[in-house]
């Protein structure tokens, strides 16, 4: 579950990311206002939502996929058997 959640996070918050690290090279404090004005957070939002969803389609388009059938969770002789792909 916290992967579904991590992976387009960490897609969105990489142009962010990647700016502070340009603020930093350029030996420039990141957490001044000034650098934060409403075209750069609105430019650097934009990119993070195009970025997110180019990856998660990615990532959909590309994982690996069992090819069997699922077989849920059961009792047998008294004993929870998981649930699995065969």
């Amino acid at each position: 579950m916290w992967r579904v959640l991590l992976e387009p996070a960490l897609l969105f918050g990489s142009p962010f990311i990647a700016y502070v690290l340009y603020l930093t090279l350029r030996r420039k404090y990141p957490f001044e206002v000034d650098h934060w004005t409403h075209g750069v957070v609105s430019t650097l939002a934009l990119l993070g939502l195009v970025i997110a969803v180019a990856g998660v389609f990615l990532i959909g388009i590309f994982a690996d996929r069992s090819q069997g059938p699922y077989i849920p969770a059961h009792i047998e002789n008294g004993r929870i058997v998981p649930g699995r792909i065969q």
